[in-house]
């Protein structure tokens, strides 16, 4: 069995699309992970299909690299602040942390968000600027930034004295000096084995597990990957499991699995401080320790901050309903839902009066339409009602969440952003200039003042804003905010859109569908400027006589519809509507179909 002092835990985090992923893979690359044969991807990390297509990771994943004989588990982490659950949980299974941050955007949301999380755990911080070679590169201003934010998380002196590095992740180089350019990841492999401690505890122990994250197999079922805490762990043996309830259950350790590459690879014993995969643990979750049965000791868990947005996930009732889903009944939905609860710790899933309808509850709209996107393409059909923020109370106080909003937007449009944003009771916290001109504001706004404001913002900036934001605590509720400005324009009746009724239909606003489409009767077809709903024939004919004009007869020219996203469709619609998701189509339509039935609720009201 390996000694621990060849052994280096170390998770990467880092703002999403500072370039985590792509260092993984020059990191892979050069520690001759890979044959020299070998048929290579970009982002080898980002497995999933939703990972690759949004450019995001979604899920913390494990890999393994050896360097000079000793053994370097790296974790790869989530960028985006809607899957911060992920990463506060992996932060227990690593010593150390990489924190990489971009040489020309500097400290990003997200970076304070995992920074202070790490800190707070006491993990040996290293500093890696990346994008060095990235034109209006600033990298000494970035590492002021850096350690400026250090201090302002309340870092130790240990923390402050932090070992800095810069790379080019896509290049596949790393320098101790910003004016040198480098030649390879000699540099950065050096530094993790010099200032990253080797796992700290007793090896000789009785065992000690501690499982952060849990995985499914189709043919061995649950698996449970954590860190060996103490002693070392053997294939078939026998552990105690102390449970989140505070019970315990007798359990076999089945398969005993380490990391090599990208493997799982199994074996019959793992070392002290080494990251594992066990099976054969029915009922395993997250938080959870295997303890040797002469020393039951349970751990504790990182406590998971707690949801900020809700939404409800109903069965799809609509008159297209059960046509191109397989799984559409109200068991299917639950069953799912609650298995998703099981290994997303950040998520909470709530049963309501109506057996039809689940209270799901998340971070963010992302953290939730992901959810939404792998459901459905899992083959399940729903429909959600639109997102809501969670409120609390202190004694007779409403407080509501708050997000910490920066913004990077070319200067001619900053008046634009601050009206609107003024509007959504942001306030204003920093201002400052860029060397390329663009300005960087930061705002603090309620989370519901985001909710519709990023369609929104890329018009007003003509696609030139970057806006991210972050969870900034809770505050006391700031008053109404009007959340959107515009109507709808509901589909009249059941049928087939026409060429010459949306026609007639776009010169009242703008449409969401083409021609050819069908539609029933309260679908929304587009969107109204005015501030009212209106209901149009979209599936009108022209009438058929044998009677010709001249200019009437011309070809119809229609402009283009605009295809909303899942998230455009969530932020687009209001407490009166619905987002239908199924594998093939996601539909916007009204919770009462019918206008008479839709007047008569409004009058009561």
């Amino acid at each position: 069995m390996a000694n621990s002092n060849n052994l280096r835990n170390i998770a990467i985090i880092a703002h999403v699309d500072h370039g985590k992923t792509t260092l993984v893979d020059q990191m892979l690359r050069q520690s001759g992970t890979f044959r020299t044969n070998e048929q290579l991807i970009e982002r080898v990390m980002d497995s999933s299909d939703l990972e690759r297509e949004r450019g995001i990771t979604i899920l913390s994943k494990n890999t393994t690299i050896m360097y000079n004989d000793i053994k370097i588990n790296i974790v790869d982490t989530p960028g985006h602040a809607d899957f911060g659950g992920e990463v506060e949980r992996i932060l227990q299974m690593v010593d150390g942390v990489l924190l990489l941050v971009d040489a020309f955007e500097g400290c990003m949301p997200q970076t304070r968000f995992v920074l202070k999380k790490a800190l707070a755990l006491g993990k040996k911080p290293i500093v890696v600027v990346n994008k060095v070679d990235r034109p209006m590169a600033r990298p000494i201003e970035v590492i002021d930034e850096v350690l400026d934010l250090f201090i302002e998380l309340g870092a130790d002196d240990d923390q402050l004295d932090f070992p800095i590095c810069y790379a080019s992740g896509r290049d596949g180089y790393a320098s101790l000096d910003s004016d040198e350019k480098g030649t390879d990841l000699k540099p950065l492999f050096e530094m993790i084995i010099n200032e990253i401690e080797s796992p700290k505890g007793d090896p000789e122990g009785p065992l000690q597990i501690l499982f952060s994250n849990i995985d499914y197999d189709d043919y061995i079922g649950r698996i449970g990957v954590g860190r060996v805490e103490r002693g070392h762990a053997i294939a078939g043996q026998s552990v105690v499991l102390c449970r989140q309830d505070g019970s315990t259950s007798n359990v076999r350790i089945g398969k005993l699995y380490v990391f090599e590459g990208l493997k799982r690879v199994e074996v019959t014993e793992a070392q002290f401080g080494d990251l594992v995969s066990i099976s054969g643990i029915p009922d395993l979750t997250i938080g959870e320790t295997a303890c040797d049965p002469s020393c039951v000791e349970a751990l504790p868990f990182v406590k998971i901050d707690e949801p900020t947005i809700a939404m409800n996930y109903m069965v799809n009732n609509s008159p297209f309903a059960g046509r191109e889903g397989k799984l559409v009944t109200s068991r299917n939905i639950r069953d799912r839902l609650f298995k998703e609860v099981e290994t997303n710790v950040s998520l909470r899933v709530e049963e309501t009066d109506s057996a039809d309808t689940f209270k799901v509850s998340g971070r963010g709209e992302l953290h939730l339409s992901i959810l939404i996107e792998t459901m459905r393409r899992e083959g399940y059909e729903f429909q959600v009602s639109p997102p809501t923020v969670i409120y609390k109370y202190d004694g007779s106080t409403k407080l509501e969440p708050m997000e910490l909003l920066m913004i990077e937007v070319p200067e001619e449009y900053v008046g634009t952003v601050m009206q609107r944003l003024g509007t959504r009771k942001a306030e204003i916290k920093n201002m400052g200039t860029r060397e390329t001109g663009s300005s960087h504001l930061e705002f603090l706004i309620p989370a519901r003042g985001l909710m519709g404001f990023r369609s929104q913002f890329l018009s007003d900036t003509n696609g030139n804003g970057i806006m991210n934001h972050i969870f900034n605590g809770y505050e006391e509720y700031k008053g109404e905010i009007e959340q959107r400005l515009s109507g709808s324009i509901v589909a009249h009746e059941a049928g087939e859109t026409t060429g010459y009724g949306l026609f007639n239909t776009q010169s009242r606003g703008r449409l969401f569908i083409g021609s050819g489409v069908e539609v029933y009767e309260g679908m929304i077809v587009g969107e109204n400027p005015k501030n009212e709903d209106i209901v149009c024939n979209v599936c009108k004919k022209k009438h058929v006589s044998n009677t010709r004009a001249s200019g009437s007869d011309d070809a119809l020219k229609l402009v283009p519809h605009s295809v909303l996203s899942l998230e455009q469709s969530l932020e687009f619609i209001k407490d009166d509507e619905l987002v239908e998701i199924t594998p093939k189509s996601i539909r916007l339509r009204k919770r009462i179909l019918s206008k008479e039935l839709r007047m008569k609720a409004s009058s009561k009201n």
